[in-house]
């Protein structure tokens, strides 16, 4: 990783406090009508570089550059919560391959997500050409537990655990991971919104998520280090199903105190 130094150009800076009030870590310090940085140990989130009007305050050891805000773009509320409504669990999909363009935008929406204390930790791991080799591996790992499975969890009674078990023939899988479990859900549903934008269905595999998690084979042919954690697996293509109408859902628990 690169190293990232926060640097203000005093020829620019006008000293309007709004760097120094805005810092979530109060790392900023106002001399001589200038802003100081404190330290370089902070969290590195970027609020001063966004919010000056000078563009003072610079972050080094970025490979991509700002991008000026003239008008925020805003989500119609309506059409966003007809969307959510509308929001169905695919696991039916067309036999049809997802360009590669498209799911690149789909992990861009899941790196741009806040992360917790900006640690920008969430790595993606995506399942395309080889992906029957990874779930082949699952099926057989799944198939021994769902004994046990079954004894607790009466769901798993009725299961049938074929070849396509955890991907449904979808043409990609994106596996989300990091320590983070917040960080990565949130990035997921992000991932999952944008990719809906175009089209694709999603289908959140818990329980390849969990075999990733538990399984030394495939996580030894996935390379995933020690430390790496699966906060979850998106799968992912177009839909073969069209739901005519939303699903009932009961109120939400709401406490006003």
């Amino acid at each position: 990783m690169k190293e990232h130094i926060i640097q203000v150009d005093k020829n620019l800076c006008i000293g309007c406090e709004l760097c120094k009030g805005d810092c979530p870590v109060n790392n900023i310090i106002i001399k001589e009508k200038k802003a100081v940085i404190k330290n370089q140990e902070c969290i590195k989130c970027g609020h001063c570089e966004a919010i000056c009007p000078k563009g003072a305050v610079t972050l080094t050891g970025f490979s991509e550059k700002t991008m000026d805000i003239t008008d925020k773009s805003t989500l119609n509320q309506k059409d966003l919560l007809i969307a959510l409504k509308t929001r169905r669990t695919i696991r039916q999909f067309k036999n049809s391959e997802v360009p590669l363009e498209i799911i690149q935008q789909i992990i861009e929406a899941g790196r741009v997500t806040p992360s917790a204390k900006n640690a920008q930790n969430v790595s993606y791991i995506v399942l395309s050409k080889d992906k029957e080799k990874y779930e082949e591996v699952a099926v057989k790992f799944f198939r021994k537990i769902q004994g046990f499975a079954k004894l607790w969890m009466k769901a798993a009674r009725e299961v049938v655990i074929d070849d396509n078990f955890f991907f449904k023939k979808a043409p990609i899988a994106i596996m989300v991971v990091t320590k983070d479990k917040v960080s990565g859900s949130l990035a997921a549903s992000n991932m999952a919104l944008m990719a809906e934008s175009y089209g694709l269905g999603v289908l959140y595999s818990g329980f390849f998520t969990s075999v990733a998690n538990y399984s030394k084979k495939l996580r030894k042919i996935l390379n995933l280090k020690y430390s790496d954690h699966v906060v979850t697996t998106l799968v992912i293509g177009y839909p073969n199903v069209k739901y005519r109408r939303t699903t009932k859902k009961e109120e939400a628990m709401i406490r006003y105190l």
